[in-house]
């Protein structure tokens, strides 16, 4: 699968993610149904790659890694976000969430020296401006208070964890783990790690059996965590945390976009303008660069350099699972 189609599965699969969220409110603490969703996502594909032949075997110090990885992706950023909701409201901590472009440019410079041209940074910030413009009359009357810098702080801890978990995901494809199994094992980790969370909080495992909920428990599985997380990190390992991670920042402006059709949503000056500018930024950010090219055309004539000889025997053995 081609990288434009894996990033158009996973902006269009959680730029809709939000109708399903909504449906998850109510009677089912939120801490429970996250274990729900990732635990029924883990199961599903743990199945798949049973199915499929997969190994699912890793070393011990793969093993911790993979712990790592899913508490940091798929169990304390979400904790943190919800934590975070409860003192600022959706549209702060949605763009308190699209933080992670500019978070995943400086983790991938400090992680792995990777080269952020200009255009990457020009990209990101007109992104996060379109963001901010695109909720403006949803923040404009919010009184800036302890609560409120509260809320943005956690939202901001759980986004720094994200983008760890993005980091780590990239490391586990440089060592050449496979994305659906090192997934599968994630959110088990994530899984595990909300649970034993929500048992000392008190947290009631409850469930309910209604068609909105356990459809949008089905959606956010398979959707929303099994397929949308699969594009997405397979996309970080080829194209790079600074370009795939403009993602976060596409989501509001596809929510919008569907809002207007199910909800009767109505579009204004700030609507127009932050939309704009969001897919504008989604252009530079993407578009080849200089640099880009510059790296393809040395990546292929080292490749030709390396003659059938220079291949040893070791090179041509398989890599044992």
């Amino acid at each position: 699968m081609n990288n434009t189609v894996l990033y158009m599965l996973t902006v269009l699969i959680w730029g809709s993610t939000w109708i399903a969220i909504n449906y998850q409110l109510g009677e089912v603490a939120p801490e429970a149904s996250l274990v729900y969703r990732f635990g029924l996502a883990a199961l599903v594909l743990f199945l798949f790659c049973r199915l499929k032949n997969l190994s699912l075997a890793f070393k011990l110090r793969h093993h911790a890694q993979l712990m790592i990885f899913g508490l940091c992706l798929f169990g304390v950023n979400y904790y943190f976000l919800y934590l975070a909701q409860q003192h600022i409201n959706s549209a702060l901590t949605c763009i308190g969430f699209s933080t992670m472009m500019i978070i995943n440019i400086l983790n991938a410079r400090l992680w792995y020296k990777t080269k952020i041209t200009k255009q990457v940074y020009y990209g990101a910030a007109l992104g996060l401006f379109g963001i901010i413009t695109l909720f403006w009359p949803q923040i404009n009357d919010i009184d800036i208070g302890a609560d409120t810098l509260l809320g943005l702080s956690l939202c901001l801890i759980g986004t720094v964890f994200a983008s760890s978990g993005n980091m780590l995901s990239i490391k586990n494809q440089q060592m050449k783990l496979p994305v659906m199994q090192t997934n599968a094992w994630g959110m088990a980790y994530g899984t595990a790690f909300m649970a034993v969370l929500a048992l000392v909080r008190g947290v009631e495992f409850n469930f309910s059996l209604t068609l909105p909920y356990v459809s949008s428990l089905l959606y956010l599985s398979i959707f929303g965590s099994v397929i949308a997380f699969g594009c997405y990190l397979t996309l970080l390992g080829r194209i790079g945390a600074h370009k795939a991670s403009y993602a976060t920042v596409m989501f509001p402006a596809v929510a919008v976009v569907i809002s207007t059709f199910v909800e009767g949503f109505v579009w204004d000056l700030t609507t127009v303008t932050g939309f704009i500018c969001i897919m504008l930024g989604n252009l530079v950010v993407l578009s080849p660069s200089k640099q880009d090219a510059k790296d393809k055309a040395d990546s292929k004539s080292h490749q030709q350099q390396i003659s059938p000889e220079e291949i040893t025997e070791e090179e041509m053995t398989p890599a044992k699972a």
